[in-house]
């Protein structure tokens, strides 16, 4: 059982480093939001990744994520960005364009 419990331990701690590293966008969702997720297929030059509630528990803590969905996007393990979901569960029509918008400013900061 003690190794189960650290190899858990060990996945969520690299899961979380790996969201981080470079540029990467990160989806914070649960299984009755599905419908309202966006595809991150767009950003696959990047680190994308979605996460769910139910399986993700701590991470949703820790990130202090109260909305669903929620996009974060994060440079080098910095929060740049956070897009939440309105009321109706709903992320912003231009939430695309905004994600875009960041990452090229990011993209030109590196050089």
């Amino acid at each position: 059982m003690k190794w189960f419990v650290l190899v858990v331990f060990f996945w969520t701690s690299v899961s979380i480093a790996q969201i981080k590293d470079g540029i990467s966008v990160v989806q914070f969702s649960a299984e009755f939001v599905k419908d309202s997720e966006i595809s991150l297929k767009i950003f696959k030059d990047y680190n994308t990744q979605t996460l769910y509630l139910s399986k993700n528990q701590k991470i949703f803590q820790k990130e202090k994520i109260t909305s669903l969905p929620t996009i974060k996007l994060f440079s080098d393990g910095e929060e740049i960005l956070v897009i939440k979901a309105n009321i109706m569960l709903k992320l912003p029509e231009n939430c695309l364009d905004t994600l875009q918008e960041h990452i090229d400013v990011l993209l030109e900061q590196r050089f």
